[in-house]
């Protein structure tokens, strides 16, 4: 019975072996490092921690070499368990028990550990490195970076291995193999432009067929060339170099729709990076100038709801800055804007403060309310003061380094 054409080819077309996988990306030492940490893993070493850029892999290789050397796979997205709790709950039996339906017995996969951020976050590392130190089957992670100081204690617990960007001949080789099977003769220039597009990602280059060729029999250059035009959405810092290197106001005022950034937080990026870009006081003058007026107009726009004002905003805080300048575009280390910054870290306290009170509160039986106006305030003076008396309560409150330090702040 033939596969239902619905189904995303990224998963009617996805290898089903390590030696499908091989064939598409070649001899890659990350797949030989990942198959000899499973076979020579034993209770109590360290879990896998697989990283690199979307679309390369990850996923796939997991499932495929589960499913190859007879594990039960248990996977769980840890971007939506992010917390101590329910990752104890649901990952905490599975890795003590014995699998009753694969001989190797079970491979539990956390998938997006990067995704750990909010409230709780700290305990639910935490919890995972515990789960890691006690588990009696193998663990492996992914994440695309990893290299976030939260994320330090996983990095210490575990084996790193790195997957890179494909190369565009890799995604060719198969983006043809797709064709062959779904019957199309495509254009091997089409191929490439779809494999360009798409920067390593094996993912988003098979989306990208299936859009242009699903339901063809020939496919063309001219059937991919909206690919090229599509808008594409680029981070802050290559947002800023669009922008200040622009030469020409058309080319400014595209730079907010290939943006992640709403036009507000974009505003902020502009206003803390403009002294860095801008060295010379008459092009910082004038680009200031259009940034005033572009926040001048943005208070009448919200005041007034005349949301016809947005397209001056645009204006102003694009073609206005990138026309101010005078001297040649040069390179320059852009940095966040403190504003975005400092609300983060209030943010940060409050959670960290919020979590707190949920443990006073459930240790003694009070409301959250009562915690943080009755106990907090004697909380701070014991961790303030020298002593150990504050050690005993910190292991009793189950507190971590960012609690203690926060206590001691009298935050």
């Amino acid at each position: 019975m033939s596969t239902p054409s619905y189904v995303p080819w990224t998963e009617k077309h996805k290898p089903r072996s390590i030696a499908e996988i091989k064939e598409i990306v070649g001899e890659a030492d990350y797949i030989d490092n990942f198959v000899s940490w499973l076979k020579n893993w034993r209770p109590g070493e360290k879990a896998a921690l697989l990283y690199g850029p979307p679309g390369v892999g990850k996923t796939l290789l997991v499932e495929v070499v589960a499913k190859e050397f007879d594990y039960e796979l248990f996977q769980l997205n840890a971007s939506d368990t992010r917390t101590e709790g329910t990752l104890r709950r649901l990952v905490g039996q599975s890795s003590r028990t014995v699998s009753l339906y694969s001989s190797k017995g079970k491979l539990i996969f956390l998938d997006e550990i990067d995704g750990l951020y909010g409230i709780g976050e700290a305990d639910a590392v935490k919890a995972i490195v515990e789960l890691i130190k006690e588990s009696r089957v193998p663990i492996v992670m992914a994440a695309n970076d990893p290299w976030d100081p939260k994320l330090r204690p996983l990095r210490e617990v575990s084996v790193m291995i790195e997957f890179k960007r494909l190369r565009s001949s890799s995604i060719i080789k198969h983006l043809k193999k797709i064709c062959t099977k779904e019957g199309i003769m495509a254009d091997e220039r089409a191929l490439k432009i779809i494999a360009e597009l798409a920067e390593g990602d094996m993912r988003s280059a098979v989306n990208d067929l299936q859009a242009v060729a699903q339901g063809k029999k020939r496919l063309t250059v001219n059937d991919v060339s909206w690919l090229r035009a599509r808008n594409r959405q680029y981070q802050a810092f290559d947002v800023l170099r669009m922008l200040f290197s622009a030469k020409r106001c058309d080319d400014a005022r595209n730079v907010i729709n290939s943006s992640l950034l709403d036009y507000e937080t974009l505003m902020l990026w502009i206003d803390e990076n403009l002294p860095r870009q801008y060295t010379d006081p008459e092009e910082l003058a004038k680009a200031y100038y259009y940034l005033a007026r572009a926040d001048v107009f943005l208070g009448r726009m919200k005041r007034r709801q005349k949301w016809e004002l947005l397209k001056y905003i645009i204006d102003f805080m694009t073609a206005g800055i990138a026309m101010s300048k005078i001297h040649p575009y040069r390179f320059t280390k852009y940095g966040f804007p403190q504003k975005i910054l400092l609300l983060a870290k209030a943010k940060d306290m409050r959670a960290i403060r919020e979590s707190i009170c949920e443990k006073i509160a459930s240790k003694c039986h009070l409301s959250r309310k009562k915690a943080s106006t009755e106990v907090m305030p004697f909380l701070h003076v014991m961790f303030e003061a020298s002593g150990l008396a504050k050690r005993d309560i910190s292991r009793w409150l189950d507190l971590n380094e960012s609690m203690e330090a926060f206590l001691k702040k009298r935050g």
